[in-house]
C-alpha cells in the first residue's frame, strides 16, 4: 500500500481508503463489514471513512468497535455531519447547535476521544459560513478534531471559507470529499486547480461508479431494476448501453497491462497528483483485497490514450 499526503497538510494517508456508505450497520452482514475492515487494515489501508447518516449512526458504531483493536494512531478516521439526524428544525445542516452536537454524537458511537477528520458533507446556505467555521475551529480547539473538511462543495464555497478562516485566523480545510471517477470528472475543470492552489486534497468516493466500472454488467439487461447502478442519475452517473460498451473496451485494455477493470479504474483516478485517496466500498473482503491492488500502479502515455480514446467516444 502507498501513501500520499493529505493535500499541504503532513497527515498521510493510505491511496486506498474504506468507507461505510451504504454498507456497515445496513444491508451488509456486520460479520463482513467488521472482516472488511480487518482486511484492509492488514493490507496497509490506514484511512477509514463514515458519517453520522449511515444507517443513523449504526456504521459508526461498527466501525469505530473494529478499528478498537488496533492502536489509535495506526490510523486516520473520518466522519461528517450536515445531514439529517431527527425531526427536529435544528437536527440538520451545519449551525454551531447542529454541528457541536453532531461530532460529541459521532464521538459517542465511535468510542473515540477524537476523530482525525470531520467533513462538513454538504454546503449549507441556510448557515452564515463565518458560524460554521468558527464551530469547526472550536472542535479543532477542543481536540476532538485533528483536520477539518467539506464534501461536494463547489470551488466558489471553499474560496469563501478560506476567506473567512483567513480573516478570522480560523483553522482552514484541507480536504475535499467529491465524487470522481471515469464518466464523472466534473472536479477536473476547477476543483483539483484550487486544490493544487490552496493545497486542499481530494478524497473521491464512487470511484467505480456504484459498481458500474467493476464490469459486472455487459448489458443494460443485466442491470437489475433496484440495483444502484440502476439509479445512478441520482449521483450523476446514470449508465447507459454506451458506458457498458465503454467499461468493456476498457476490460480488454485492463487485461493487456494485468489489471481488472476495477483496479484500471481506479488507477486512472490516482494518476491525479492532488488526489489523496480513493474511497472504496466493500460488502465482503475478497472486494477490498482486489482494489487494493490498484495502489501504487503506474499507467503508461500510451494506456491513459486508449483510456481517453475510449472515454471520448459519444
Amino acid at each position: 500500500m502507498e501513501y500520499r499526503r493529505l493535500g499541504k497538510s503532513g497527515l498521510k494517508v493510505s491511496e486506498i481508503s474504506l468507507g461505510s456508505w451504504l454498507t456497515y450497520g445496513g444491508y451488509v452482514e456486520r460479520e463482513n463489514a467488521v472482516k472488511s475492515i480487518q482486511t484492509a487494515y492488514e493490507l496497509g489501508i490506514n484511512f477509514f471513512d463514515t458519517a453520522n447518516v449511515y444507517e443513523k449512526g449504526a456504521a459508526e458504531e461498527v466501525v469505530g468497535e473494529t478499528l478498537s483493536s488496533y492502536p489509535r494512531e495506526s490510523y486516520v478516521l473520518a466522519t461528517k455531519a450536515y445531514g439529517q439526524m431527527g425531526e427536529g428544525p435544528n437536527d440538520r445542516g451545519l449551525s454551531r447547535k447542529h454541528i457541536m452536537e453532531q461530532a460529541n454524537a459521532s464521538l459517542k458511537r465511535l468510542n473515540k476521544d477524537y476523530v482525525d477528520i470531520f467533513y462538513c458533507h454538504r454546503y449549507d446556505p441556510e448557515t452564515p459560513l463565518e458560524e460554521t467555521m468558527r464551530a469547526l475551529d472550536d472542535l479543532v480547539r477542543q481536540g476532538k478534531v485533528l483536520y477539518l473538511g467539506v464534501s461536494e462543495w463547489t470551488a466558489a464555497q471553499m474560496e469563501a471559507s478560506f476567506g473567512v478562516s483567513d480573516r478570522y485566523l480560523l483553522d482552514r480545510i484541507v480536504v475535499n470529499q467529491p465524487v470522481y471517477n471515469m464518466f464523472q470528472r466534473y472536479i477536473e475543470k476547477e476543483i483539483i486547480p484550487l486544490g493544487e492552489q490552496k493545497g486542499i486534497g481530494q478524497v473521491v468516493f464512487s470511484p467505480l461508479a456504484q459498481g458500474v466500472l467493476t464490469g459486472k454488467y455487459t448489458s443494460m439487461d443485466h442491470v437489475p431494476e433496484n440495483s444502484r447502478a440502476a439509479k445512478l442519475d441520482q449521483m450523476k452517473n446514470g449508465i447507459t448501453e454506451n458506458r457498458i460498451n465503454q467499461v468493456n473496451q476498457l476490460a480488454v485494455t485492463a487485461e493487456e497491462i494485468g489489471l481488472t477493470v476495477g483496479q484500471l479504474a481506479i488507477a486512472w483516478i490516482l494518476r491525479k497528483d492532488n488526489v489523496a485517496s480513493a474511497l472504496v466500498g466493500a460488502s465482503r473482503p475478497e472486494q477490498v483485497i482486489e482494489n487494493a491492488k490498484a495502489s501504487g500502479v503506474t499507467l503508461t502515455d500510451s494506456v491513459l490514450e486508449q483510456i481517453e480514446g475510449i472515454l471520448g467516444e459519444s
